[in-house]
């Protein structure tokens, strides 16, 4: 069933009372906790009994993230959210894309499943896909140096499981000059450590949209009076969050940590190995009335899975130009070993420094079919039975080696305050390694299931656009330098970065004379260098210990990979583009008993080059959006509740393809969320509505995808001191939400992506 769209002026009328409202109804005058100090070496923990009293959204959390400086939410000029563990696990959310969509300012488009989601932020365009401008890290360092590479993003190698302390999300601000490739901001999944000691077990089994069970682990705990470590994991098999019919979702991860302290710091190994299978969710057929998406009759798009254990193998060109049979039940299979080191060390004469080190070992295969009757001249597809193409794609190396490092020191503290000098050099090395060989099928759904039969090669596909084998390194050298001056209320930074980054391999397309090779005169080689500075600016001020505004203004590059290895030669001949954003912020933190309110008002400007491999065209735009974020968190007695908003006007100002004054591709006027709970007795139960307003399918804003509502809802129910049985539902009106949308031009024929219908999990969790 379709979700209804809120009349136009509801939603907007709802976000703001929502976000605002509470000030005007349960202002306290309540005393807030003392901020955690400037100086603190490590984040110190955040009670959930402590954060329930007065700080529902952690304003006093140190934030480490993306800053210079480590202080609290209230005293940096940066616009940060935080999601604690706890709220992870209630949110009933099914994938990294759907946690961060609970962010103000973060778009996120959860309907890939576990893995390919589109991310960015305030108006900043989608692009092609992933997350061109959002960089992921895991404890401080990237998954990946490009957020954007076609079947390899950074949300496929993360996984949210009992070791997550807790995630900090930084939109805009400092993330431009303190972190490589992430003008738009950053998302950190900070690790736990073993400093509060303690863990949990759970099993979680699904109750319906797909079948299928998955156990959790964690434990840490003291080694001795100055040794923390901690440990866990988790294991599933089943369907996946759709009834696929077979063990779509199959493996786990587990990861490890050990810290030493020593007097003047502390040092810290870290260990992960993932290697995981989830369903590949593509769009699907869909057809349009009055530029309208709408479901073709036999293909439920918050259902439909293509892919079937009858299947037979698909055989593919390999990258060393061998034939490879592949199992396309596999789907999206992703493996990564990664290993760090992270050191935080006083020095003489008052400098500290800090390095943190990674290596990582990054792979897998992407399986998916995709409808290909929206293109290439082929017929619509009116029906369950359609065309299709399986992106059959080997990951062949994503794997990365970064390094961060850098010193700091305080100068001066007398009635002319403190100053905080930082100096820093990042340095990475990227591989991009993949391989695509794509076949044509004819598909037919029967019920949930599908099958196929194959009627081509991919040297057919898009027009034989579509078997490319290709092979570089991209190494990033980033020296950075940063000045913060603290004078009590009043805080100013400022920061700067260059990054440079040189680029060596090469590109190929296949032999369509043998169709089963590489052909050698395809070879184009890789060989550029192209670097960018980039600059931040902002203050903070802090009226009284409840009350601060901040200010800030940036420009941020990202780098391109693969989607240059379509058009201008690559062996340096010719300038490289890069990707720009300036931002201007502005923003008010509020609290009042158990009240927390965050409003940031902010302004982006966009220029980038783009290749959109489905429609095949390449792009040379700009972009302007301006808008406002608003968080708020209560706490009162039962009851609490979160929400956020964001209002986003976003524009095309320039553009080669006819589009200019359109709304970008995807990206809705209006998005809120609002999550209440309650807790009586041995029972907590809450819910989460989150509203999307109605964006467009193509930059040439032919195509509509309806507004749609989400609820899910949680009841957990606590069986004495250490047990909970937790229940949740996601999508409980089982609604209809399009996140993407593929047509050509004046045609009535589409593929769009839908978000998971109804899943209800039942869990038994353990705390030790």
């Amino acid at each position: 069933m379709h979700a209804r769209a809120l009349p136009p002026i509801r939603p907007l009328a709802l976000a703001i009372a929502l976000a605002c409202g509470p000030v005007v109804v349960w202002a306290q005058t309540a005393p807030a906790p003392a901020a955690a100090p400037a100086t603190a070496p490590v984040a110190a923990p955040v009670t959930a009994a402590a954060q329930d009293k007065a700080d529902p959204m952690s304003l006093d959390r140190i934030v480490v993230t993306g800053t210079s400086v480590i202080t609290s939410k209230m005293k940096q000029s940066n616009s940060v959210s935080s999601i604690e563990a706890d709220d992870i696990q209630k949110s009933a959310t099914a994938s990294i894309a759907e946690l961060i969509r609970l962010v103000p300012g973060v778009h996120a488009e959860n309907s890939g499943g576990e893995g390919n989601a589109n991310v960015t932020v305030r108006g900043v365009p989608i692009s092609a896909g992933g997350s061109r401008y959002v960089q992921f890290q895991e404890d401080g360092l990237p998954v990946l140096m490009f957020g954007d590479i076609a079947f390899g993003t950074p949300d496929q190698f993360i996984r949210a499981d009992y070791n997550i302390d807790h995630l900090e999300v930084i939109r805009g601000g400092s993330a431009s000059t303190l972190v490589s490739g992430a003008p738009g901001g950053v998302i950190n999944f900070i690790s736990k450590t073993g400093d509060v000691p303690g863990g949990t077990a759970g099993i979680t089994l699904g109750a319906s949209g797909g079948a299928q069970h998955r156990i959790d682990v964690d434990y840490g705990a003291k080694l001795g009076a100055r040794t923390t470590f901690h440990i866990g994991g988790f294991n599933r098999v089943g369907e996946g969050d759709r009834p696929t019919g077979f063990n779509a979702a199959n493996g786990g991860q587990i990861k490890a940590n050990l810290t030493q302290e020593f007097d003047g710091g502390f040092l810290r190994l870290s260990f992960k190995s993932l290697d995981d299978r989830a369903p590949t969710l593509l769009p699907v057929p869909v057809t349009s009335s009055g530029g309208r998406a709408q479901a073709i009759a036999g293909i439920d798009p918050r259902t439909a899975y293509f892919i079937a254990p009858s299947f037979a193998p698909d055989v593919v060109l390999g990258p060393n130009g061998t034939m490879v049979a592949t199992n396309p039940t596999d789907g999206l299979h992703v493996t990564s070993t990664a290993v760090g080191v992270e050191g935080n060390f006083k020095l003489a004469d008052g400098w500290s420094l800090v390095d943190k080190f990674r290596k990582a070992s990054n792979g897998g295969r992407f399986i998916g079919m995709y409808p290909s009757n929206n293109g290439n001249g082929a017929t619509p597809a009116t029906s369950a039975t359609f065309q299709g193409i399986l992106f059959n794609t080997s990951i062949n190396d994503l794997g990365n080696t970064v390094n961060d490092l850098k010193v700091s020191k305080t100068f001066g503290a007398g009635s002319g305050g403190k100053f905080t000098l930082t100096g820093g050099l990042f340095t990475s090395t990227q591989n991009v390694a993949l391989t695509w060989d794509w076949n044509n099928y004819n598909v037919s759904m029967q019920g949930s299931g599908a099958t196929a039969v194959q009627t081509g090669t991919g040297f057919t596909s898009f027009g034989g656009c579509c078997v490319r084998n290709f092979s570089a390194s991209y190494s990033n050298t980033a020296p950075y330098a940063a000045l913060n001056w603290d004078l009590g209320a009043l805080s100013v930074d400022g920061s700067v970065r260059n990054d440079t980054q040189k680029a060596n391999g090469w590109y190929q397309s296949g032999n369509t004379v043998t169709q089963t090779s590489w052909d050698p005169a395809s070879t184009k080689p890789i060989n550029y260098t192209v670097s960018h500075t980039s600059y931040s600016l902002g203050a903070n001020f802090q009226l009284n210990k409840d009350l601060a505004t901040f200010a800030r203004v940036s420009d941020g590059v990202a780098f391109s990979a693969d989607r240059l290895m379509y058009g201008n030669p690559l062996d340096g001949s010719v300038p490289v583009a890069v990707n720009e954003v300036k931002q201007v912020e502005g923003g008010v933190k509020y609290r009042a008993g158990g009240l927390n309110l965050f409003a940031t008002a902010f302004s982006a400007k966009t220029s980038e080059s783009n290749y959109d491999l489905t429609t095949q065209k390449f792009t040379a735009n700009q972009y302007s959006a301006y808008g406002l974020e608003l968080e708020a968190g209560y706490r009162q007695g039962m009851f609490r509740l979160n929400s956020g908003a964001t209002l986003t006007h976003s524009r095309i100002t320039a553009s080669q393809n006819g589009t200019t004054g359109n709304t970008p591709q995807r990206l809705a006027d209006i998005v809120f969320q609002v999550a209440p709970s309650v807790v009586f007795g041995p029972v907590e139960a809450g819910l989460s509505l989150g509203y999307t307003g109605k964006s467009y399918g193509d930059d040439a804003n032919q195509t509509v995808m309806p507004a749609y509502t989400v609820v899910n809802g949680f009841v957990n129910y606590s069986l004495g001191e250490n047990a909970v049985v937790a229940l949740t539902v996601n999508n409980m009106g089982n609604a209809v939400g399009y996140t993407e949308y593929d047509n050509i031009s004046g045609s009535t024929v589409g593929a769009a992506r839908s978000i998971n219908g109804r899943t209800v999990k039942v869990a038994l969790k353990y705390m030790f």
